[in-house]
């Protein structure tokens, strides 16, 4: 990185940080560019050189959030992919204590920018990650379970709105409820013989 894009980078970290420092002490509505430029120290001609709206700006600190996602997860959980095509069946579960609980902690920890996420329906680089997982995940697995891709599709939207759908309304209740409980929530629908 040379010195030019380090000063780039390092102006749009500051109005990252910005954002996420007013989110915790106002809604995303109210917030201005003004504001986040005098918070960054910037002007707003600079803001103007990264982003053409405040949404842009959102859906950077979202990328740069999800980023730290993978530190959550520990070797055991990233070797996971690598198995898939030779653990046994049953250990072919995608909804385990093992890969929820990082994720949920990852959701608590970085709460403000994803009550945002949620409330305004941004996309954060799901068609992205959704691929990734598809490539690397869904498909070896469903192939392995004997699932048609045609049927693939469908069981896959219901797995992941199901599971968005229950962490959704954690986030906007502010996470109040244990980890745990949510983690519990999610297994049982998703495996209701648990019960």
């Amino acid at each position: 990185m040379n010195k030019a894009e380090s000063k780039y980078y390092n102006t749009a970290l500051l109005m990252n940080q910005a954002l996420i420092e007013l989110l915790n002490k106002k809604e995303y509505e109210f917030i201005t560019i003004k504001e986040i430029c005098a918070k960054a120290g910037v002007n707003r001609s600079t803001f103007y050189l990264h982003y053409e709206t405040k949404e842009d700006l959102l859906e950077e600190c979202i990328e740069n959030t999800n980023k730290h996602f993978l530190t959550y997860f520990d070797d055991r959980n990233n070797k996971f992919v690598d198995k898939i095509s030779t653990c046994p069946m049953e250990d072919l579960i995608l909804i385990t204590h093992d890969y929820l609980s990082p994720y949920l902690k990852y959701i608590k920890e970085n709460k403000i920018i994803h009550q945002v996420a949620v409330k305004h329906k941004v996309i954060m680089n799901s068609d992205k990650k959704f691929n990734l997982l598809n490539k690397h995940v869904f498909k070896p697995i469903f192939t392995r379970f004997g699932i048609d891709e045609k049927s693939s599709k469908y069981i896959i939207m219901y797995y992941l709105n199901g599971v968005n759908a229950i962490i959704s309304e954690w986030i906007l209740n502010d996470c109040k409820d244990e980890i745990d409980f949510i983690e519990k929530i999610i297994i049982d629908c998703i495996r209701p013989h648990n019960y």
